[in-house]
């Protein structure tokens, strides 16, 4: 296959961070550059800090470029604000990128990069049926892609399991905030598991974020159906999915088609 290049960048609540990838080998082909969210996570901040960002990458233009983002993202539209100004909420993003920079630009939602990543040239690579990603952090984060077909926006950390927000008391914040042991955590892991398991069904899960490379402190402790492995791409998985989807679903609405996810 050709040497098919694009721009991932992944904008969060601290730092914006992005790379040219190669979609190809889904690697990394110049070094990462981070630069500071501004403060307030303001709409036209967070653009000039993603202009400078590229400006340091080179861009020239020629590359497409993917961004992913801490909102649900419909449409091109960020439609909630995760970290960032609320002025994010119900703002055509992606219209708004695309008309400063110059260029075609893809919005997609953080999880979902994230696991798209995993499932082209990570732990989910070559997985039939459905893998669900989730990212542990100050939330939960998730994506669901079939056969490799991404269902966007899932948010599946706000499912309400036991009259309480999953997240509240699932994601690695709430191990932190209520200084829980990790078999305690993994207790309240094994509840929200199983009941995404027995909501969906999948083939896979893929667990994410900072926690993950500590995974065989809690990995283990989980008893479930469905196989449960740790991301292999982590911080730089926002950059990879971000990018390749740039590429995938860019060349679909150039030919005149809906893309799948996004």
């Amino acid at each position: 296959m050709g040497d098919v290049r694009a721009i991932g960048i992944d904008i969060g609540g601290t730092g914006i961070k992005g790379a040219i990838v190669d979609v190809d080998a889904g690697e990394l082909v110049s070094d990462r550059v981070k630069v500071p969210t501004p403060p307030g996570g303001e709409p036209a901040d967070i653009l000039e800090a993603t202009k400078e960002l590229l400006g340091t990458l080179g861009h020239d233009g020629t590359l497409p470029i993917g961004v992913c983002f801490p909102a649900i993202v419909h449409h091109g539209r960020t439609m909630s604000a995760a970290n960032i100004s609320d002025e994010w909420i119900g703002l055509p993003a992606e219209a708004m990128f695309e008309k400063e920079l110059g260029v075609p630009i893809h919005f997609i939602n953080d999880a979902d990069a994230a696991g798209y990543a995993e499932t082209r040239f990570g732990a989910g690579m070559g997985e039939r049926g459905l893998v669900i990603m989730t990212t542990l952090g100050t939330g939960i984060g998730s994506a669901l892609i079939h056969d490799g077909v991404l269902i966007p926006n899932s948010e599946l950390g706000h499912l309400e399991i036991d009259g309480k927000d999953a997240e509240h008391r699932a994601a690695y914040s709430a191990m932190e905030r209520k200084e829980l042991s990790w078999e305690q955590w993994a207790k309240r892991l094994q509840r929200y598991y199983e009941t995404v398991e027995f909501l969906f069904s999948p083939d896979l899960f893929i667990v994410g974020g900072g926690v993950s490379k500590k995974h065989e402190h809690f990995l283990p402790l989980l008893k479930l159906n469905t196989p449960i492995v740790p991301a292999v791409h982590r911080n730089n998985a926002g950059i990879l999915g971000a990018a390749a989807m740039a590429v995938t679903y860019g060349t679909e609405w150039a030919a005149g088609a809906a893309p799948s996810g996004g």
